[in-house]
């Protein structure tokens, strides 16, 4: 059910014990923005609405995401609520999402110096939200609803300048390190433990059809404005210089960089 903003200011009074338990770290995770939120208050007052609002109204973090993914893709002829129904109704029910998503919190926490909390990343990091949104669309899309994921795809294009297509199949503890201009198309497959920048491209190369994006695996860093053309493999730990252009596939833990990208370190009997 939707928070009753009514109950908005009485935040205090919610019993952490009374949260749903399935899974510890799930909890420690929630419980963790919810004290960061509760300090965040405490140092500035004047915020006290907002993040009773996004955070402390909420009984789970599924609860809390959906909002706020409503809140900021509604627009005046999308309202919030049906947003947040269709968010909420994958995220609370879905168990890889769900560790995905914390998955995702911990990766930005510890990878980007300029997270300073959970809540922090919750809150003000579109590169997050994001892929949070994707995550939705893609299982969505996975279902056969085509419309509705194609229509949350539109919103996060419009609204935070990230357009991953829905049928993209994305690992978890993924890093959008702010991520404006990040484009990855239908075919594209991520693994685990990625790290992109801003502005980088997993496209096609406008000559063929089908299955004709790149597959990033485990642990690979894309720099600042990458472009990946094609169905190449970029292998596990590789690392792309900012601003190279790749057309052909990239041994693992390989360092390329370059417009054509060429190796220059990692596996040094690797060829490509």
């Amino acid at each position: 059910m939707r928070p009753n903003s009514s109950n908005l200011v009485s935040y205090k009074t919610i019993d952490s014990s009374k949260l749903d338990r399935n899974d510890g770290d799930e909890d420690n995770v929630w419980l963790k923005i919810r004290e960061e939120a509760k300090s965040d208050v405490e140092q500035e007052p004047i915020l006290s609405k907002y993040y009773c609002s996004l955070i402390l109204s909420h009984n789970s973090l599924e609860s809390a995401l959906a909002y706020h993914l409503a809140e900021k893709l509604s627009n005046s002829s999308l309202a919030s609520d049906a947003l947040f129904e269709v968010f909420f109704s994958v995220l609370d029910q879905d168990r890889e999402i769900k560790t995905a998503i914390r998955d995702d919190l911990k990766a930005v926490k510890d990878r980007d110096p300029a997270c300073i909390s959970y809540v922090h990343c919750l809150l003000n990091f579109k590169g997050f939200l994001a892929l949070q949104a994707h995550r939705v669309a893609h299982k969505l899309w996975s279902r056969g609803r085509t419309i509705p994921a194609y229509l949350i795809q539109s919103r996060v294009s419009e609204v935070f300048a990230v357009d991953i297509h829905p049928g993209v199949k994305i690992g978890r503890g993924i890093l959008l390190d702010h991520a404006t201009g990040v484009v990855i198309g239908e075919t594209a497959v991520i693994g685990d433990n990625v790290s992109i920048l801003h502005n980088v491209t997993l496209g096609g190369t406008g000559k063929v059809t089908g299955d004709r994006h790149p597959k990033v695996g485990d642990g690979v860093m894309i720099g600042a404005g990458t472009q990946i053309l094609g169905n190449v493999k970029i292998g596990e730990g590789a690392k792309i210089g900012a601003g190279s252009v790749v057309l052909k596939e990239v041994p693992p833990n390989a360092t390329v960089v370059g417009n054509p990208a060429r190796l220059v370190g990692g596996n040094d009997r690797a060829k490509m």
